[in-house]
């Protein structure tokens, strides 16, 4: 019999990472690879190249690839979003200059904060006559010959990347679609979205930029997941053996979305904004996982790439869900995990201010040409050249597959070091102080800043660089700990394949209430649901396995901004909704410390209703180890490494710890794919799951 190979492949700045489960034994293998930037796809088949020979199996094994990818949020950040077009309602061209009042905090680094540019500059926009209501009956008749107009002025300009956003369009999407026919037939090459497509809820600003923001990524990601997919079918099919390896392999290729969930390639070209998050989403639903089985209820997830560290929260596995996040400069209105990136990698450039002060990233040295240790031309000092100089990581990444040069980071700090007239000890620990410090205000931001006491949490450090900094980050948050997982740096790629297929539907239906018509929202809530089931369908779920969950956002009347809270299945019975209003209340009380439960005065209202279609994909199990004889026994030297001053420090290879084994720091600990300093003063306890558990000794 055939072994059956499941592959979670997530691919990042500076390494490729794969995870494969044997679908009938549970066997994980992990391995990594270098990314290669300027083809990620060739990286992505090395990585299942390097795996499936690690397992001895060929390309027939392979029954379905989850991918984690960053082209549409590398897109975003880098601002790449020119050539775009916009077409919207008479009256409204100036839609996207009016925006929402948002200022920054504290201005940004100036006295003065500037208004960032439009997504759209106002000379590329075009306006269409007809209007609906606010129940989408019609006003005015949508005027073909201004769409004709617009079409042909588009193409005449060479801009074929066009956002269709019309008001009230979510309540009708009849003039929308007739705008994309007009296109289609005067400027048939033009890549176009709608905003009742992409996001069907009112708030005409964030309609209309997710909408933009989708048409923006929309080339990126089909060029990229088209290629991804031809090529994983020829690699498949050239590396099978045997009678089974015979014709054209299409192995089942699914792409991780912001929201928590996986969707095929061959659905996810439609709705690329989805995968706004793809990476980040994964690692945080693997982290909850993991600690889930640990027993541990609430967590921290840090995150730590070569570019950047990604931080969210998770409470009982499920990490924290947003509709308001924004990646980059633009927002995008689309179910998100809740996650806040800061430049904090291990490619981190360390850098002086005009004023003379150390300061360490956003600006990355990325995969190429990577910190001067790498040895690939890179120049200025990074983060990782200040381990490399203290001595925090081994001289050599991957087990050995990547030496890294030390003398080389310690002469970039050097130089550094001498502008600041500090020694150069004192100035690779500034470094990894302010990135520390970076960390943790992100880690704040998505705790303190929603609420939560952070002492009240373990902090989950995986990555490649996650782990590094995580005593530090104990010291300067009070947290409770660190849970470090099996394979860190693969924990990202594992997420990936603990995840399930899932589509999410919304409809804006503002009603107070005392109002509502049950049957009317009966009906709303039955149409989403057959979207939600033609999507399943489409991805091969039988109809016995495909699961649904409804929700509503909530409002007391009045306020601007919603509360998420579960609608029961069923019928929508006064009872149900009652149940409804009083979940509310509750989790209105959880986030704001108040609610209005016992005024009548204040009256609930319901703004937008959703359903989540659901296709449930087994997870691999994490299952325990066995038990250790002593942390002895995985010693594998002495290492001269500095934690305040220089000592001799004694290094331990992890794959040879067993459960219940206790490390004193100071001490090192290694494996494939990361690295653990452990600080004076800290205890690593090993659990039955190979966690590592980071307390203070005295905890």
């Amino acid at each position: 019999m055939s072994r059956r190979i499941r592959v979670g492949i997530d691919t990042g700045g500076t390494f490729t990472d794969v995870v494969a489960v044997d679908e009938d034994t549970g066997e994980l293998v992990t391995t990594k690879t270098p990314s290669t930037p300027a083809d990620p796809a060739q990286g992505f088949l090395t990585a299942i190249d390097k795996i499936l020979g690690v397992l001895g199996v060929g390309g027939e094994a392979l029954t379905a690839v989850s991918h984690g990818t960053t082209v549409a949020t590398n897109k975003l950040l880098e601002g790449k979003v020119e050539n775009l077009g916009f077409i919207t309602t008479e009256g409204y061209r100036h839609l996207l200059e009016i925006a929402r009042q948002s200022v920054p905090d504290g201005y940004g680094n100036s006295y003065f904060w500037v208004k960032p540019a439009r997504i759209v500059p106002a000379d590329r926009v075009k306006t269409v006559r007809g209007r609906l209501a606010v129940d989408g009956s019609e006003i005015r008749p949508f005027n073909h010959d201004d769409a004709v107009r617009a079409a042909r002025f588009f193409r005449d300009c060479g801009i074929t990347t066009i956002g269709v956003c019309f008001l009230h369009s979510y309540a009708d999407p009849a003039h929308e679609l007739a705008m994309r026919d007009v296109l289609s037939a005067e400027h048939p090459e033009a890549v176009v979205s709608i905003s009742s497509e992409v996001l069907r809820e009112y708030r005409e600003y964030e309609r209309a930029i997710t909408t933009l923001v989708d048409a923006a990524v929309k080339p990126s990601i089909t060029s990229y997941v088209a290629n991804i997919a031809h090529r994983l079918a020829e690699f498949a099919t050239s590396q099978s053996t045997g009678a089974e390896g015979a014709g054209t392999r299409d192995v089942p290729f699914y792409v991780m979305k912001s929201n928590g969930g996986v969707l095929s390639a061959a659905e996810v070209v439609h709705q690329p904004i989805t995968t706004v998050l793809s990476g980040p989403a994964a690692g945080a639903l693997g982290a909850g996982l993991i600690a889930k089985a640990a027993g541990v209820r609430q967590v921290l997830t840090c995150d730590g790439g070569g570019t950047s560290t990604d931080v969210t929260v998770v409470i009982d596995g499920q990490p924290a869900l947003t509709t308001e996040g924004t990646v980059g400069a633009y927002p995008s209105k689309i179910p998100m995990i809740d996650v806040v990136t800061v430049g904090a990698g291990g490619g981190s450039i360390a850098w002086l201010s005009p004023e003379g002060t150390l300061k360490v990233g956003p600006q990355s040295a990325g995969a190429d040409p990577g910190p001067v240790c790498y040895g690939k031309g890179g120049a200025e000092p990074t983060i990782s050249d200040a381990h490399v100089l203290l001595g925090r990581i081994p001289p050599h990444l991957l087990g050995g597959e990547i030496p890294l040069d030390a003398d080389a980071a310690r002469q970039t700090i050097e130089s550094l070091a001498g502008k600041l007239g500090r020694s150069v000890e004192e100035c690779a620990t500034g470094i990894l102080e302010i990135s520390a410090w970076n960390q943790a205000n992100a880690l704040r931001q998505v705790s303190v800043k929603r609420g939560l006491d952070v002492r009240d949490f373990t902090l989950v450090t995986f990555g490649g660089s996650g782990s590094l900094l995580a005593c530090r980050l104990v010291d300067i948050l009070g947290l409770a700990g660190v849970l470090v997982p099996p394979n860190p740096g693969n924990v990202s790629a594992f997420g990936l394949l603990t995840v399930d297929v899932r589509n999410d539907y919304v409809r804006t239906h503002v009603v107070r209430q005392d109002r509502l018509d049950p049957a009317r929202l009966s009906a709303v809530y039955a149409e989403l649901q057959v979207d939600a089931d033609s999507a399943l369908q489409r991805e091969g779920f039988p109809a016995g396995e495909r699961g649904f969950v409804r929700t509503a956002d909530v409002r007391y009347y009045g306020q601007a901004f919603e509360v998420r809270v579960e609608v029961g299945d069923g019928e929508l019975e006064p009872a149900v909704i009652e149940q409804v209003a009083a979940a509310f209340h509750a989790e209105h009380r959880r986030l704001y410390g108040y609610h209005f439960a016992d005024d009548p005065r204040q009256q609930v209202e319901w703004v937008n209703v959703r359903v989540t279609g659901i296709g449930p994909i087994r997870s691999p199990d994490v299952g325990p180890i066995e038990a250790g004889s002593g942390a002895d026994s995985a010693r594998t030297g002495t290492r001269r490494a500095y934690f305040d001053d220089w000592a001799d420090v004694p290094t331990y290879e992890r794959s040879r710890l067993g459960a219940e084994d206790m490390i004193e720091g100071p001490a090192v600990i290694e494996e494939f794919g990361s690295t653990v300093p452990l600080h004076p003063e800290f205890r690593a306890d090993v659990d039955r799951f190979g966690n590592l558990r980071i307390v203070r000794s005295s905890s």
